[in-house]
């Protein structure tokens, strides 16, 4: 009788660790779907936020309680089946100008201390504004980033999250700062600019 009780125990210990296992494989499963992804940063298109070789956390499901703000950087899909990673410059009904160089928000320039330079010189973006349900996203590294300038601005449908935490290599280890381009530069002039 001992043996079946000690055969019995057997198999319930073993029932409960497989049970344990799938509990935390579904969990895992739910959080990497909905809640939280592992991203890599390949490229220079961030410097100097992003070096290009990290591991980020994006926050897949912010986006679903709330809506994206300036300078948050975002992940989203691309018609190139590929991911990108940029800065939030423009939201809907923003009205975003390249002009000698400067980024220009609804007529004002915008303050910048993140980019990695200035952009190169000449550098002019006809006016856009932001449609409905959409972004405009520029990458740090100006003068070596394929963005909004050239893909036009992004569907929020394409949104895959916010990056919120560079976890590799560890002695990069931080969280991303969000909204450092509300401010306008002080120094530079509105844009004169009046086409729409």
């Amino acid at each position: 009788m001992s043996e079946t009780k000690s055969s019995s125990n057997s198999w319930m210990t073993v029932l409960e660790w497989i049970a344990a296992i799938l509990v935390a494989v579904v969990i895992a499963v739910v959080i990497r779907t909905f809640l939280f992804a592992p991203y890599e940063v390949h490229g220079a298109s961030m410097e100097p936020t992003l070096d290009g070789e990290e591991l980020l956390i994006v926050n897949k499901w912010i986006y679903r309680v709330s809506t994206p703000e300036y300078g948050d950087i975002v992940v989203f899909h691309t018609a190139e089946e590929r991911d990108f990673i940029k800065r939030v410059i423009g939201l809907p009904g923003d009205r975003i100008e390249i002009k000698d160089g400067k980024v220009y928000r609804n007529g004002i320039a915008l303050n910048e201390p993140y980019i990695n330079g200035p952009m190169n010189e000449g550098t002019n973006y006809k006016p856009t504004t932001v449609p409905a349900n959409s972004l405009y996203v520029m990458g740090d590294n100006r003068n070596n980033s394929k963005d909004s300038r050239m893909i036009g601005p992004v569907s929020l449908k394409e949104i895959v999250g916010r990056a919120d935490v560079v976890v590799l290599p560890v002695k990069r280890m931080r969280l991303l700062p969000g909204d450092p381009v509300s401010t306008a530069d002080p120094k530079a002039p509105a844009t004169t600019s009046l086409a729409h």
